[in-house]
């Protein structure tokens, strides 16, 4: 299934724009916009997220870094990569979130040390999407002095079969096709060749990236929601009690009403950022549309959350159960929280949000800050005298 997506071009439209006609085959569709792809990824997401996620998890987020920033050091790895991803052949995942770092992405302790011609690798990933399938691994790794935050960062293509790899399925809520990996890198060697674009800019190569996982998030989110509301829908006019379907009563009718409110909204503000996002390079969406993207991401995780949990409701305990008529709104209400935590949870996208609009013009100075001041230097003079 996975090489005929590949055929019929639902990999290559899942990578962004424009379409990688020099790395496909599969032809290109007239006129190819962001408007394909999300079609792409809404079919793709009609029966809940782990299909999606499963199909495009990995390629949709690990992928880009490579085609936007390229393997300058090794272009014949960059071509195989992309090629064999592409053609279904291969799989490709993205790895920066760690146990100890997620949204906090300047904080990444994974290490790659420089050893002459190639780095050492050490450390681990956790929460990797498509980790235990994957052939390929587009990592963030710590290639600055400790302390250096976002400005040592780089990004390396890593391969399974290095020496020194060790993935582990882990047992998530939801999305369980995605096959969501705990990643251990243990003194792997990596020809420095493999660094993507420049070396210590993989801060700039993770930004530029969440723009395109969040818009697709937010996607898969919505189809999520409207899910829902057929499903409840179909069920509330089968189902009888008291006399009569379920959907004559009057309370059901609203909950679904509200339900349907919701994910209209939804979706007009995902085409018309979808909209933007024709009209502008790539620089300049991610200038201008990032903190629309994150509170795009956010409103799409809670208004799925808010449908999987209210059709639920309609659907009683068909929908509390694994099989049968609520087979799918069970699966979805299991779902919901990966779209609200990965990808930068709610709560980080509307700090983003609120920065990039500038809500905050002049902090107020705190006055602990000249008091930390005070005694780092009456530190340094206690040191200087040991």
């Amino acid at each position: 299934m996975y090489s005929k997506s590949a055929k019929y071009g639902i990999l290559p439209a899942c990578v962004g724009k424009p379409w990688p006609k020099k790395y496909t085959s599969a032809p290109e569709p007239e006129g190819y916009d962001y408007f394909h792809e999300l079609i792409n990824v809404d079919e793709g997401t009609r029966a809940g997220g782990g299909i999606a996620w499963a199909m495009m998890g990995g390629l949709g987020i690990g992928m880009p870094p490579i085609l936007n920033f390229g393997i300058p050091g090794d272009r014949a790895l960059q071509d195989r990569c992309i090629r064999e991803c592409l053609a279904g052949e291969k799989i490709i995942c993205l790895c920066i979130t760690e146990p100890g770092a997620g949204s906090d992405v300047s904080n990444l302790q994974c290490t790659a040390k420089d050893a002459g011609d190639h780095y050492v690798v050490e450390g681990n990933k956790k929460w990797i999407t498509n980790g235990i399938y994957a052939d390929y691994f587009t990592v963030a790794v710590r290639t600055g002095p400790p302390g250096s935050m976002h400005k040592g960062l780089s990004m390396l293509l890593m391969e399974k079969s290095m020496p020194g790899i060790t993935v582990s399925k882990m047992d998530c809520m939801g999305v369980w096709p995605s096959g969501t990996t705990y990643i251990e890198f243990d003194n792997v060697k990596v020809p420095k060749t493999n660094i993507v674009g420049k070396v210590n800019e993989g801060f700039k190569q993770v930004m530029y990236n969440f723009n395109h996982e969040r818009w697709l998030l937010a996607a898969q989110a919505a189809r999520m929601a409207r899910t829902c509301v057929e499903e409840a829908l179909s069920f509330a006019r089968t189902r009888r009690t008291f006399g009569k379907f379920l959907i004559e009563h009057q309370a059901i009718q609203h909950k679904i009403g509200e339900m349907a409110r919701q994910c209209e909204g939804l979706q007009a503000w995902l085409e018309n950022v979808t909209f933007q996002m024709n009209t502008m390079s790539k620089e300049e969406q991610n200038k201008k549309l990032g903190g629309h993207i994150a509170l795009l991401k956010l409103s799409s995780s809670r208004v799925a959350e808010f449908c999987a949990s209210n059709a639920m409701q309609v659907l009683g305990g068909a929908g509390y159960t694994r099989t049968g008529k609520g087979v799918k709104v069970e699966r979805i209400y299991r779902e919901v929280k990966a779209y609200a935590i990965p990808g930068g949870s709610e709560e980080i996208m509307l700090n983003l949000a609120a920065g990039q609009f500038g809500f905050v013009s002049r902090a107020m100075p705190d006055p602990r800050d000249k008091k930390i001041k005070a005694l780092m230097e009456e530190l340094k003079r206690i040191k200087s005298k040991m």
